[in-house]
C-alpha cells in the first residue's frame, strides 16, 4: 500500500480528536529533546513541518517566530487550542509538506518531527525543508527508520501493513532519504523503542 494524502487526510482526521490523548505522553521526550538540539533561539524564524495537533509548541523558547504547517485541517483544528504561546508569535497553515508555500531560504531552524514516516514521498519531503531551510540553519528529525543497510524484517513488513492503515511507514530509511540533498548529520541518536525511533540533528549546507 502506497501512502497519500487524501487516505492521510481521512486518517488523521480521525486522530485528530484522540490524538494528545493516546500519543501525546509517549512521545513528549523525545519532542523535548528535538527542541533541545534544534536550539532556536529568540529572534529566529522557525518552521515546524507537520505540526499535526501542535505538541511541539510547547517547547519553544520565548521570542521565537513560528510557522506550523499541516496537511489536515482537522489537526490543525486542535493545536489551535494550544495558541497563544507565551512570548512567542506563531502563525498555523494548511499545506502539504512535499509543496511547501514558503520562500527559499526563509528559516533559521526546521522542525520535522514524526512527518518523514507519514508522506508519501519523504524525500521530496526532506528537499523542501532544506530550500526554506536558510544555509547553515539546522533542521531536527524525530521519527522512525529502519536500520541503514537493513531490510525489514517478515514481521515488521507484516506490522508495516498495518501502520500504513494508521498513517505511518514503518520501513524507510534516514540515509536513502537524505542521499544527495544539501545537508550534513551534525548529530543522530537513538530514542524510544530501543532505537525503533531516533532524533537527528541536520546542518543546511
Amino acid at each position: 500500500m502506497q501512502m497519500n494524502n487524501r487516505r492521510n487526510r481521512i486518517v488523521y482526521r480521525l486522530w485528530a480528536p484522540v490524538y494528545d490523548a493516546v500519543l501525546e505522553r509517549f512521545f513528549r521526550d523525545a519532542r523535548r529533546r528535538a527542541l533541545e538540539l534544534v536550539d532556536v533561539r529568540a529572534g529566529e524564524r522557525v518552521c515546524i513541518i507537520g505540526i499535526g495537533t501542535g505538541s511541539d509548541l510547547a517547547y519553544l523558547r520565548a521570542g521565537v517566530s513560528c510557522v506550523g504547517l499541516d496537511l489536515s485541517e482537522a489537526m490543525l483544528a486542535q493545536a489551535r487550542r494550544k495558541l497563544p504561546v507565551a512570548g512567542c508569535e506563531v502563525e498555523l497553515r494548511i499545506g502539504d509538506a512535499q509543496a511547501l508555500p514558503f520562500e527559499s531560504a526563509a528559516f533559521d531552524a526546521v522542525i520535522l518531527n514524526l512527518i518523514v514516516s507519514v508522506v508519501p514521498d519523504p524525500r521530496r519531503c526532506m528537499a523542501e525543508a532544506l530550500r526554506v531551510a536558510r544555509p547553515g540553519a539546522r533542521i531536527v528529525v524525530f521519527d522512525k527508520f529502519l536500520p541503514e543497510g537493513s531490510e525489514p524484517s517478515l514481521g515488521r513488513s507484516v506490522s508495516n501493513r498495518v501502520a500504513k492503515l494508521l498513517g505511518t511507514d514503518l520501513n524507510r530509511h534516514m540515509g536513502e532519504i537524505i542521499a544527495g540533498l544539501p545537508c550534513e548529520i551534525e548529530h543522530d541518536e537513538p530514542s524510544i523503542l530501543g532505537g525503533m525511533y531516533r532524533v537527528t540533528l541536520l546542518r543546511r549546507t
